[in-house]
């Protein structure tokens, strides 16, 4: 599948977001703030196939 560079940058972003709260869930593993940042991880996931869908339907150059 061909790819504007937006859905690319919102990919990059969602991506470099989770890599930081998956990080810090690994870094402070067993503590509250670790768990709330593994949630965090999973919820971003979501939002990023939610707006990377979004944009694949609306968008000419990738739809």
């Amino acid at each position: 599948m061909k790819t504007c560079h937006r859905f690319r940058r919102i990919k990059a972003g969602f991506e470099r977001e989770i890599g930081f709260s998956e990080a810090h869930a690994e870094r402070h593993a067993g503590r509250p703030a670790a768990r709330a940042s593994a949630k965090y991880a999973v919820s971003a996931k979501y939002r990023m196939a939610q707006a990377l869908n979004r944009h694949v339907s609306h968008c000419p150059e990738c739809g």
